[in-house]
């Protein structure tokens, strides 16, 4: 597939990091041997050309005729021939120059110092030179002679050697010390292998204990049976295994709650059929009966369905994907929206619901005081729950207000929703926020689910949730009417950020209850 990255083998790696620089520096040795070899090579035949210089040196003597002129004199001392070509493998040439360059005795073709070269009076001096196709190692020495005034004149001694033993002796000694290497190297990178297999083998191992574990244990994994360098990915693995058995515990509980939520409209359905098919059965055609047992069906089936959105709903709640939804929402046309929605069902329980806050209209779809960032089909989720749940526990004759109200500072988009109902105590506060809790002492029919939604959608959306007791006035008329009195009702209070507000909440922190 074009793009995929290719997935990297650490033994590899390592290996490649661990022999490529054995293999760049084998042949950097290589060459350094040779060098070396070279050196160690010449210094021994360099000595016997510098003897041989030196024994000729001594042999070139000053000469003065009758008349007064000078000139050099050699005389190559007897069995001196037969020394200079006693070597068999390389040949020897020797070269003596008088006062003015004449050749006093020797090979003539012998190749000169060079001329920009300083002179040093009797002093054995070593170049490379090139005869008749031969490289050559030549030793030459400038020899003073004894003069009477000035400067002494000079005579020029060279000894030239081809370069047959020198090559023989560094090969000998490149072959000494590369041949084992040969031997060496594959050594090493045998043994390099052999290390990384054995220090390896704990992720092996750590890797065969994983694989063996059953599907349903998520029990942590031991960190000192791995080697401490794989400690950090091993707790890492740990909190993924401890923050995945806490998601399937909750998952699992809230499956079984809801299994047994169900139980209940599913049983009247059940129930309510048998009875009315037992009715049939029996010639019982009462119109009234029939009648009866429907209703029960149609209100079974209504309970069982609002189950499954409340589920549907807290299973969108729960989806992290909605996150790449967000956009900017006004919150006021949401409410608006939502009491418009519930007009009809306030008005069969002959319960004053309302709205506070921007107007509908023009102000509340343009007003920016009241947008904030998220998803617009959880914000409008949240807010019918809220709502739904103030109509459900109001008594007939009461109120229920959903408000949003202006920040000066434009920092939080405040929305409420209070209730003139039973209220709630301070101790189960927090505990209604969770799934299928119910407050006790109320016989109100619904699913457990509502605040529970409420809550993971705020704290998706980076809300804060205050829950405390509303206190609203009484208002002459509605109680009376209804026959109830009114209790210390519920107020909830969202506070969302303002989209585009600077502020340290993220979506994802965790929603406080008080």
């Amino acid at each position: 597939m074009p793009g995929t990255k290719e997935q990297r083998s650490l033994f590899g790696e390592i290996l490649d990091w661990m022999l490529a620089p054995l293999l760049l520096l084998w042949p950097m040795s290589v060459a350094l041997t040779w060098l070396v070899a070279q050196n160690i090579a010449n210094k021994p035949f360099d000595r016997d050309l510098a003897e041989m210089t030196r024994v000729l040196s001594k042999q070139v003597v000053l000469r003065q005729s009758p008349e007064g002129a000078r000139s050099a004199a050699f005389t190559l001392p007897t069995g001196a021939t037969e020394l200079l070509h006693a070597d068999e493998a390389d040949d020897i040439y020797y070269q003596v120059l008088g006062l003015r360059g004449e050749l006093l005795s020797g090979e003539r073709s012998l190749p000169l110092p060079p001329d920009d070269e300083p002179v040093v009076v009797d002093e054995v001096r070593f170049r490379d030179g090139e005869m008749n196709s031969d490289d050559l190692r030549i030793a030459y020495a400038w020899v003073a002679l004894p003069g009477r005034n000035g400067d002494p004149p000079l005579a020029l001694v060279q000894v030239a050697e081809t370069l047959g033993k020198r090559s023989r002796l560094a090969t000998e000694i490149i072959k000494g010390v590369i041949l084992p290497q040969f031997v060496i190297l594959p050594l090493a990178v045998l043994l390099v292998w052999l290390a990384l297999v054995r220090g390896i083998a704990p992720l092996n191992e750590l890797q065969q204990r994983i694989r063996r574990r059953d599907s349903s244990d998520l029990s942590p994994i031991d960190e000192r049976e791995a080697p401490e360098e794989v400690s950090p990915l091993v707790r890492a693995i740990n909190d993924l295994l401890a923050r995945l058995d806490q998601s399937i515990g909750a998952q699992k509980h809230f499956l079984a709650d809801a299994a047994h939520q169900l139980k209940t409209p599913l049983a009247g359905l059940r129930t309510q059929a048998e009875l009315a098919q037992r009715e049939i059965d029996a010639g019982q055609h009462e119109p009234q009966a029939l009648k009866k047992s429907l209703q029960q069906i149609a209100h079974s089936s209504q309970s069982a369905a609002h189950m499954v959105n409340q589920l549907l709903a807290m299973a969108r709640a729960e989806n992290q994907g909605q996150e790449a939804q967000r956009q900017n929402v006004n919150l006021a046309r949401l409410a608006i929206e939502t009491v418009r929605d519930f007009v009809p069902r306030a008005l069969e329980k002959r319960i004053d619901l309302g709205y506070e806050g921007p107007e509908a209209g023009r102000g509340a779809l343009n007003d920016k005081g009241a947008t904030v960032s998220g998803n617009p089909l959880l914000l409008r989720e949240l807010i019918r729950n809220l709502v739904d749940n103030a109509l459900q526990y109001t008594p007939a004759g009461g109120t229920v207000t959903a408000r949003i109200v202006d920040d000066p500072f434009g920092q939080v988009v405040v929305l409420q929703v209070e209730d003139s109902g039973p209220g709630i105590p301070v101790a189960e506060r927090e505990k209604v926020f969770r799934p299928f809790y119910r407050t006790l002492g109320t016989d109100v029919d619904g699913s457990g689910l509502g605040l529970a939604i409420v809550r993971e959608i705020a704290v998706q959306h980076g809300a804060h949730i205050q829950l405390e007791d509303a206190n609203l006035r009484h208002r002459p008329g509605l109680s009376d009417q209804g026959g109830a009195a009114f209790g210390p009702g519920a107020r909830f209070t969202l506070r969302f950020p303002a989209a585009g507000a600077r502020t340290d909440d993220e979506p994802g922190s965790k929603a406080v209850a008080a």
